[in-house]
């Protein structure tokens, strides 16, 4: 990290979170971010869902929420970008404040709950999106809609031509009941509806599903009959957890989905569980707590074929995506993977 990186971080750990995080979109809109281009490799290079990656390391959703930013974050080292989450109709979100930073804990809480500009301001910018760039939109839910099961469809549809990729999002915490679509039965019908959607767009769209980190092992396996059953094209684990457990912060108790290095081994063991019950039939997108090269490899090794990264970024700064990208060229080569795709699941072992 360069040094008007680190002053810029500290400069930020000065304000509100959620203040600091809307500084950041307008420091990268205005040019004022690290911009090494596109890193990659002959071993970095890999597919996802048939999607071709110059690495492995992706932006998680909820960074750029409305998909302000995308042709700076598709310079900054990321492999792909998930942007969103997108509702049919704009929503404020939760009352503030919403989002408490955790720095004893390299942590973040936040309890948004799907606030973002609609689906017409989004696509919008979609529209303009640099080509050269893997992206892709985290479809959500409105709170007060009758049928949220539709709404993932409707942005879908009106989304979808913009789009590399689409992420059904069911395991937000911060909207009432939305985990409740995770159950089998639910689940099954509201990826049916997504599909039925994505096969009448003019392109096919790959379809993948994010899932939460507190499923037990009856509700992994619930998981992964369902995106065999009706083909989702990969699985995202995980979102933020509910968990607390060993936190130091101040902040422990605030309501809302916990994120970063505390969610590491408990999003991992999920995402092991999953690789071994898929076994290669769904690929993989591992996220949660990654900060570092070791990490992102540790994901690769437990059965991911692609990573992703957020709250680390609070804390090691949007240089971090390049560098986790450039380290973990290094740890491939040391163990001798020809290719990142060689790695993947090759210690699953030791996370179940």
């Amino acid at each position: 990290m360069k040094l008007t990186e680190k002053l810029a971080l500290k400069a930020l750990h000065r304000v509100d979170p959620e203040t600091a995080h809307s500084l950041s979109i307008k420091a990268l809109t205005s040019g004022l971010a690290p911009a090494p281009g596109p890193v990659t490799s002959a071993r970095l290079k890999t597919q996802i869902a048939g999607i071709d990656l110059p690495n492995p390391v992706g932006l998680a959703a909820g960074f750029d929420k409305n998909a302000e930013a995308l042709t700076p974050l598709s310079r900054a080292g990321f492999g792909f970008i998930e942007v969103g989450a997108a509702t049919p109709r704009p929503q404020p979100g939760n009352p503030k404040p919403r989002l408490f930073r955790l720095s004893e804990d390299r942590a973040a809480i936040n309890r948004f709950g799907f606030n973002n500009e609609g689906m017409e301001v989004i696509a919008a910018r979609l529209a303009k999106r640099p080509k050269d760039a893997v992206i892709g939109l985290n479809l959500g839910a409105n709170k007060d809609s009758d049928d949220r099961a539709s709404d993932f469809a409707r942005v879908l549809a009106h989304c979808g031509a913009h789009l590399d990729f689409a992420t059904v999002n069911v395991s937000s915490p911060n909207t009432e009941k939305l985990r409740d679509l995770q159950g089998k039965a639910a689940l099954s019908a509201l990826l049916r509806g997504v599909i039925e959607t994505r096969d009448g767009l003019a392109r096919r769209v790959p379809v993948f599903l994010k899932i939460a980190p507190d499923l037990d092992r009856e509700g992994i396996e619930d998981i992964a009959a369902v995106a065999q059953d009706v083909g989702i094209d990969a699985v995202i684990a995980t979102n933020t957890t509910l968990s607390r457990e060993g936190l130091q912060s101040p902040h422990r108790e605030e309501a809302g989905g916990l994120s970063g290095a505390p969610l590491f081994e408990k999003s991992t063991r999920v995402l092991a569980q999953l690789s071994e019950l898929l076994n290669g039939t769904v690929p993989l997108i591992g996220v949660g707590g990654i900060s570092n090269a070791e990490q992102a490899y540790a994901k690769i090794c437990a059965g991911a074929s692609a990573v992703q990264l957020y709250t680390a970024m609070v804390y090691g700064g949007l240089s971090l995506a390049g560098d986790i990208a450039r380290d973990l060229d290094d740890l491939l080569a040391r163990d001798g993977f020809a290719n990142v795709a060689d790695a993947v699941g090759c210690k699953r072992g030791d996370w179940l």
